[in-house]
C-alpha cells in the first residue's frame, strides 16, 4: 500500500460568471500543524474565509493560484479552460505533489496521479484549503474590475448572472472580461 504524503487539494472558482476569469488553487497542507475551520469556501463567511486565507498561507507547506482568462474560457469552453487553471495551479506549487486531490468528477492533465471527488471541498482539507484560496483570489479580482466598471457591480455578484448584473449589461453593453461564449453575453452581441 502506497501512503502518499506530500497530497495536493486542487479547487477552483469562478465557472458559472458571466465574467472574468476562472481561478484555481493547488495547497498542500503540514498535517503536524492542522486548521481548524476549513470547509467549503462557500459555506464560510467572507470575514473567516479572509482570515483563514491568511492561516492556510501561513501554515501550508505549500499553494499556489493560477487562473484563465476570459479569452482562454471563450476559446477552449468553461471546463477545460478550469482543468487549465488546475493544472496551471499544481504546476505553481514549490513542492511537487505525491498525489492530488481535484474537486468535481473531471481530471486536469496533471505530473502526478489524481483522484477526483464530487463535492471534496467540504470533505478533504486539503480541497477546502484550496477552495479557500481560489475564491478569494477570485473575489479580490472581481473588486478590481469593479474599480475599472463600476457600473456593473461586480463588487456585490462577482460576475453572476443577477438580475442586477442582466440589467447592467443591457443598458451598458459588454466590456472585454465578460464571457463572449456565455448564453447571456452571446445573445446580447447579436442585437449590437
Amino acid at each position: 500500500m502506497t501512503v502518499f504524503v506530500n497530497i495536493a487539494g486542487v479547487d477552483e472558482a469562478g465557472r458559472g460568471p458571466l465574467a472574468g476569469p476562472v481561478f484555481a488553487a493547488a495547497v498542500i497542507l503540514d498535517r503536524k500543524n492542522p486548521i481548524d475551520g476549513l470547509d467549503d469556501s462557500k459555506k464560510i463567511s467572507p470575514r473567516r474565509r479572509a482570515e483563514l486565507e491568511l492561516i492556510i498561507k501561513d501554515r501550508a507547506l505549500s499553494w499556489s493560484v493560477a487562473m484563465a482568462d476570459v479569452a482562454e474560457i471563450d476559446r477552449m469552453n468553461i471546463l477545460v479552460a478550469s482543468l487549465l487553471a488546475m493544472k496551471r495551479a499544481v504546476e505553481g506549487l514549490e513542492i511537487q505533489p505525491q498525489f492530488a486531490l481535484i474537486d468535481g468528477n473531471k481530471l486536469p492533465d496533471l505530473n502526478c496521479p489524481a483522484c477526483a471527488v464530487v463535492g471534496g471541498d467540504a470533505r478533504h482539507d486539503e480541497i477546502s484549503a484550496a477552495s479557500i484560496l481560489a475564491k478569494q483570489a477570485r473575489d479580490r479580482d472581481m473588486i478590481e474590475l469593479a474599480g475599472l466598471f463600476p457600473q456593473y457591480g461586480f463588487e456585490r455578484h462577482k460576475g453572476y448572472p443577477t438580475k442586477a448584473h442582466l440589467q447592467a449589461l443591457q443598458i451598458h453593453g459588454i466590456t472585454e472580461q465578460h464571457r463572449r461564449s456565455f448564453a447571456p453575453v452571446r445573445n446580447l452581441l447579436k442585437f449590437t
